[in-house]
């Protein structure tokens, strides 16, 4: 079932083309990843998925009553402000104590509903933020690159837990990220963006893609080494994918290696 689609859909910033007839959908349980360099209008593709951005061409198509969670690619937050984690989670309307603590919980930070929100860690703030993008158990979660800042294997961990997410809600999930070697193994789909959907399709046919090449260079191989690295067993439908950090620091020495 398609949750959300674009048809020829263009965006302007003032004078500048930032997305150029753009066709787009996601489907039911689907891990889209969205790749591009700086500029290429990822962050205006899900801008315009929530609202944030109006198409002066093309159209957006959305269910009535399709609930969706957003992870925004920054927040600032005053360090003098006194904000919990908790009272963070039932803004801008009350939540209650028990939703609450079930999305910290899916979100892997069960622990931090005390903390003050200036006090928590780049990887404990992003945690924050999906726990909040899954509070109403969205149909579509959307992520602006989530991991940006965090280690390689924070950055693994946190997309083995939106896998985990995916199978729990049964929701569908569009992420932007510049962690190609990462989301080579956490994606069902592979966009490659610059301006314009540039090639699309399973990660392995986008990394061997002549356009994804032009775009990221020789360095693409150790994405797509760490790629088959993870995926070349069976794994059956309902497999764990959490191998623990022990997998993710073994992942990172086989980039390197690929590198």
């Amino acid at each position: 079932m398609t949750l959300m689609s674009m048809q020829g859909v263009s965006i302007r910033h003032g004078s500048f083309p930032a997305l150029s007839n753009v066709d787009f959908a996601i489907t039911k349980g689907e891990i889209v990843t969205v790749v591009g360099p700086n500029g290429s209008g990822k962050s205006t593709l899900l801008r315009a998925l929530i609202g944030a951005v109006k198409p002066y061409a093309g159209r957006i198509d959305r269910p009535r009553g399709m609930r969706v969670g957003y992870v925004p690619q920054k927040l600032h937050i005053d360090p003098t402000l006194p904000m919990p984690v908790d009272r963070f989670l039932s803004l801008p309307t009350r939540v209650s104590p028990a939703r609450r603590a079930t999305a910290l919980e899916r979100a892997g930070v069960p622990d931090l509903a005390g903390r003050q929100m200036a006090a928590l860690s780049g990887g404990q703030l992003q945690r924050v933020l999906l726990a909040r993008a899954i509070l109403h158990e969205p149909h579509l979660l959307l992520l602006d690159e989530p991991t940006q800042g965090l280690d390689q294997p924070g950055a693994a961990a946190f997309y083995r837990r939106i896998e985990d997410l995916r199978g729990e809600l049964g929701c569908a999930v569009l992420m932007v990220s510049h962690d190609l070697h990462v989301v080579m193994s956490a994606s069902d789909r592979v966009i490659c963006l610059n301006g314009h959907v540039c090639c699309e399709g399973h990660p392995e046919i986008v990394a061997s893609a002549p356009e994804y090449r032009a775009l990221f260079g020789s360095g693409t191989g150790g994405a797509l080494a760490l790629y088959r690295h993870e995926h070349d067993h069976e794994h059956d439908a309902g497999c764990d994918h959490d191998h623990g950090s022990d997998h993710a620091h073994d992942h990172k020495h086989k980039h390197e290696a690929a590198e």
